[in-house]
């Protein structure tokens, strides 16, 4: 994906010092054959699985039009997700619409597109059978079951402990299934479970998938048929160069324990799974140009508002000159965004080249949360995305303008 050409460095055979010098600053490049390579690490580990991209790690339709295209289902967390998984190219029958909160319209628009919903509270089941009996439909769920495991992550990412927000609680989930049978319209077919993101040891997920299996002996004892068990996703990828799990090492874990517990079942499951972040991570850089530097302080034209883990989770991403990938690291600098906080740093203590005003900065591996979590804060437009094929590129989204700012709000006529 990344190369050095001349001291430049180089998104497959494009030089990002021209990609800046024609977009502008900030821009994130994404490299389709890193996509192309991550997908296929998950296709050949994973060959008798249902793969579900989870929309929520990255939305831009390019993006989710590759996968789509290689056969992936998608994970969906809203009504908009939903809207543009349809539009990418996804498949109904491969969507799953996951959510603890979702309202009544998207639920509506959800069994208007007959996906499958991971179904996470008993208000959502009963308003659920209640739109799906007016449209004279029958729905298939799952249940998000909160299975009480540490992923031994970010506490803001670790999603199924006993204290998250997510899923009906361990004990209570033979009883939500046993409700969902005496309902005409709906229609239990499979366990779903999410236990994190950026998780770094695979024995969580075979906990889980453990647990899942221990549950389903349970199911099938009331009378619930199962068609899959999605262990969900959050494999790590390698922020820091000191390595991480690979789709390959997920699937030489998990798949003989699958296969193994499954001989206990009489009904014969699928193993779904939901990576997202391992897709997309580490495909694209985002460029930002530097407007001073001070004090050892790198001033840049990047904040968290284009860039918002680092503040977030505390997060680190490796940081490189772009345009002196040939000269020798000799100094400690801190990389600061220009938002009106004291917390705008994207990154601290670095060893870098000397740098001086209009060099340009390439933050890595921000495939993933990085633009689909951008804001418009400070007054900012948000910044364009484009692909690279080779030695050729594509804009994928526009940047936005100072218009894009305004374009929805409205002033009252009386103050006009």
């Amino acid at each position: 994906m990344l190369k050095v050409i001349d001291g430049v460095l180089h998104v497959e055979d494009v030089s990002v010092v021209e990609l800046a010098r024609e977009l502008g600053t900030p821009l994130y490049v994404t490299s389709k054959s890193k996509l192309e390579d991550n997908i296929k690490a998950y296709r050949s580990s994973f060959l008798d699985a249902e793969i579900l991209y989870a929309v929520k790690a990255n939305n831009n339709l390019t993006i989710m039009r590759i996968v789509a295209k290689n056969g992936f289902g998608a994970d969906v967390f809203s009504g908009g997700e939903l809207y543009m998984a349809r539009i990418a190219g996804f498949q109904s029958d491969k969507i799953l619409f996951n959510g603890n909160s979702k309202c009544d319209d998207e639920i509506e628009m959800g069994i208007d597109c007959d996906v499958k919903f991971s179904v996470d509270s008993l208000d959502e089941l009963y308003t659920i059978s209640k739109i799906a009996e007016r449209k004279n439909k029958v729905v298939e769920i799952a249940f998000r079951v909160n299975p009480d495991i540490d992923p031994k992550t970010h506490p803001k990412i670790a999603t199924g402990l006993k204290t998250s927000k997510f899923g009906i609680p361990w004990e209570k989930s033979v009883k939500a299934y046993e409700i969902s049978l005496k309902l005409q319209n709906v229609k239990p077919v499979g366990i779903h479970c999410h236990i994190g993101s950026q998780i770094k040891e695979i024995e969580p997920f075979k906990e889980a998938l453990n647990k899942l299996f221990d549950l389903s002996i349970e199911l099938e004892k009331i009378g619930v048929e199962l068609k899959f068990l999605d262990v969900g996703g959050g494999l790590a990828i390698d922020y820091t160069g000191e390595g991480a799990p690979t789709p390959k090492d997920l699937a030489d874990s998990i798949i003989p324990v699958f296969k193994d517990r499954k001989r206990d079942l009489s009904s014969d499951p699928k193993l779904w799974i939901e990576p997202g972040r391992s897709i997309v991570g580490n495909t694209t850089i985002l460029l930002t140009r530097v407007n001073a530097v001070k004090d050892r302080f790198i001033a840049v034209d990047a904040g968290f508002n284009i860039l918002i883990r680092p503040v977030l989770y505390d997060a680190y991403h490796r940081v490189v000159v772009a345009n002196k990938m040939d000269k020798p690291a000799r100094e400690i600098y801190t990389i600061v965004g220009p938002i009106c906080e004291s917390g705008d740093i994207l990154a601290r203590d670095r060893k870098l080249p000397e740098v001086e005003k209009g060099d340009l900065i390439a933050i890595l591996d921000t495939g993933a949360y990085g633009f689909v979590m951008s804001s418009q804060y400070n007054g900012r437009p948000r910044c364009a995305e484009v692909l690279v094929d080779g030695d050729r590129w594509f804009v994928i989204r526009e940047a936005e303008s100072y218009c894009d700012l305004i374009a929805k709000q409205k002033i009252p006529g009386y103050l006009l």
